[in-house]
């Protein structure tokens, strides 16, 4: 069969006369990222309900050309154009069967750990909540490492593909991890253990915890799901079907936690709204926002087993696939993954207020803020050009744009540092990392940690005296660089560290780290 599927595809490419076999094609190109299935892997599904964005020859430019700020080849040298057409047809068939994954599918696929025992206090003597994870892609793995020894306490298998950040409960005690495919793992840092795991759908976005700890929001993108867990036992509290105001099933493009609103926020790829679960309706602000809502019948009560949930539908003019939050969680900065402008939205009244000229695909994902002279800014890095705007946000104006290397994809900083840090994680002077003045703008020293290869995503200490950087490679390594000086303090081999979570700045929210 495997010599079929070669002799196949080879003498198509070669000869450009044969009659390609899709399945083969795919097989050969895709399946390794996408699943045998289709129904995705370390990428999403790639089946007709998660296309929808990507028809006719927006999905030929896909295949022939790759995808911007992904993992996602061009395959134009690999494909001619009749290959690229008999794929592109072929991804927008229907699967001979996509399961049902409701609660009754989530709930049989819990198991947990019979070895677990929770600790009484931690089994180490570090400071608890100064532990970074790092995420360790290349052989799907977790290192836990001691913030201020930077020795690694433990290593442990993590479900397949994880994406997205890692979640922590508020006391720093427990962490959540997502993988692509939906598994869901729960692991005591405590005691050093994994508790438990299910699969909360089958291709999924990321994970967001509540404010008080209790609830975790799984963002599908198959199904069209958002799902809710207990994050005490992993039992389902609520799977929402996610249909917008017109009748329009979609995907969920991320879900994030809203903590001064005691809710979560959830952008819908699909359609044009925002929805906002509250997890604490009477909290304010978001009981304001409610109310507004109420008022256009754009809110529904909706009971579960842990009280009640109120699902809040924002319209907007545009789906929005990218998010950065004002640390009021008043106001959210969006944006198109293929747009040129930033829209601001005003979550208590639920509308648009204004645009900011955003050209070249920012990735407000991974924006960071902080006061400059005296007034709250951010800034953000652009997936297609070497440059960073930086917005107030009080008015909302960009008010500078730092020239770069070539586009970057995270900007890390922290309250104690007097510098933001950022990679070129695209194109030829990827191994570089800017460090830059965050009060004069000027891009103080440029790093080389290692030349040729990719560095990207840095982290800080709870204190902000150390940054670490990852060496983005299947033979890589975490850098510890102190945040003062600017001078390495360590090298640690890791394989593939594709990201570095600080207990303390994230349950903390530090304003220097992405949420």
């Amino acid at each position: 069969m495997i010599r079929f599927i070669i002799s196949t595809s080879i003498a198509f490419l070669i000869g450009g006369s044969a009659l390609a076999d899709p399945a083969a094609l795919y097989a050969e190109n895709c399946a390794a990222c996408h699943g045998a299935d289709r129904l995705g892997g370390t990428g999403p599904a790639l089946i007709p309900e998660t296309l929808k964005r990507l028809r006719g020859p927006a999905l030929d430019t896909v295949i022939a050309e790759g995808r911007a700020a992904t993992q996602m080849p061009g395959f134009a040298d690999a494909l001619d154009a009749g290959a690229r057409a008999e794929l592109a047809a072929y991804l927008k068939t229907p699967v001979a069967e996509v399961p049902p994954w409701g609660p009754e599918q989530i709930t049989a696929s819990l198991s947990w750990n019979p070895d677990y025992a929770a600790a009484t206090q931690p089994v180490f003597s570090a400071d608890p909540l100064n532990l970074f994870l790092v995420v360790e892609t290349g052989d799907h793995h977790v290192s836990v490492l001691d913030g201020d020894t930077f020795e690694v306490l433990d290593r442990f298998a993590t479900p397949f593909a994880v994406h997205g950040g890692p979640k922590f409960t508020p006391d720093g005690r427990f962490v959540f991890i997502m993988s692509r495919d939906g598994w869901v793992q729960k692991y005591d840092l405590w005691s050093l253990a994994e508790v438990g795991r299910l699969r909360a759908g089958l291709n999924s976005r990321n994970i967001a915890i509540s404010k008080d700890g209790k609830h975790l929001a799984v963002a599908n993108y198959l199904p069209n799901t958002l799902t809710i867990l207990s994050t005490a036992d992993l039992t389902v509290e609520k799977v929402f079907e996610v249909v917008g105001k017109e009748g329009v099933p979609s995907r969920v493009s991320a879900v994030y936690q809203a903590p001064t609103r005691d809710s979560f926020i959830a952008a819908l790829k699909d359609v044009p709204e925002i929805w906002e679960i509250a997890t604490d309706p009477e909290a304010e602000p978001v009981y304001e926002g409610f109310i507004h809502s109420r008022e256009k019948g754009m809110v529904e009560a909706i009971a579960s087993s842990e009280g009640l949930f109120a699902r809040r539908r924002i319209v907007i003019s545009e789906p929005l696939d990218d998010f950065f939050f004002d640390p009021a969680y008043r106001h959210l900065v969006g944006a198109a993954r293929d747009g040129a402008r930033g829209v601001i939205v005003n979550l208590n009244v639920g509308r648009e207020i204004a645009d900011l000229p955003l050209p070249g695909m920012p990735h407000l994902g991974s924006g960071i803020s902080w006061l400059r002279d005296g007034k709250r800014v951010m800034a953000t890095p652009h997936l297609r050009e070497g440059v960073l705007s930086v917005i107030d946000i009080e008015d909302w104006q960009v008010t500078d744009r730092i020239e770069t290397l070539g586009p970057g994809f995270f900007l890390r900083s922290h309250e104690n540092t007097p510098y933001l840090w950022s990679d070129v994680f695209f194109g030829p002077n990827r191994d570089a990392m800017h460090v830059i003045d965050k009060q004069t703008l000027e891009i103080v020293r440029t790093l080389r940690p290692q030349p040729g290869a990719t560095v990207a995503h840095v982290e800080f200490d709870r204190d902000g005296e150390h940054a670490l950087v990852s060496v983005w490679e299947d033979d890589g390594a975490v850098i510890v660089y102190d945040a003062r000086t600017l001078e390495e303090v360590r090298r640690l081999p890791m394989r593939k560290p594709s990201g570095k979570y600080n207990i303390w700045n994230k349950i903390t929210f530090s304003e220097g780290t992405s949420h």
